[in-house]
């Protein structure tokens, strides 16, 4: 009988960590939809003595998008990103997260550089701010600078064309 009571709490514990492997963690709803961007000015990846800051954007439809030169699923959602910023639907910024300042240049100038403009998050704290989990993670920027979408993970072709694209003609009517 004193068995029972952990024995149940070690059953209903097990429960709980069980569903959690069949939940979709793309799937996790940011607290951040719908409340104005977090600030910050950062220093430019190309040009270290210039910087960049949300601000800049007031009035405008844009993307931010967080990536890192080390980060595998980065490289699967990057030709997407360059194809988008080829046709010109929308300025993509980029957020270079705990990464080093050459491998990042270094890899731009191998995969292609969609980024209007790339700052460089080398510690990690405007990803804080933002929620990141983990890279890569693209945020819609509406014109009065309220997050409306994020995506965890790669930005697929699905994701484009079922919820990013509509989202940036209806917000930038």
């Amino acid at each position: 009988m004193k068995f029972a009571f952990p024995l149940v709490l070690f059953v209903v514990l097990v429960g709980f960590l069980g569903m959690g492997l069949w939940l979709d963690p793309h799937l996790v709803p940011s607290p951040l939809i719908d409340r104005p961007a977090p600030e910050f000015t950062l220093a430019r990846l190309d040009e270290p003595g210039r910087t960049f800051s949300p601000k800049e954007m007031q009035g405008k439809v844009w993307l931010l998008n967080t990536w890192a030169s080390w980060c595998v699923s980065c490289r699967q959602e990057h030709p997407l990103l360059v194809a988008l910023s080829q046709a010109g639907v929308v300025p993509i910024f980029g957020l270079n997260y705990k990464d080093n300042r050459g491998n990042a240049l270094d890899w731009l100038n191998e995969m292609g550089n969609p980024y209007v403009v790339n700052v460089q998050d080398t510690d990690g704290r405007v990803g804080i701010d933002y929620g990141v989990y983990g890279v890569p993670e693209t945020y819609l920027i509406d014109k009065a600078g309220v997050i409306r979408y994020k995506q965890i993970g790669p930005v697929t072709l699905e994701a484009l064309e079922k919820t990013i694209l509509p989202l940036i003609r209806s917000l930038s009517r």
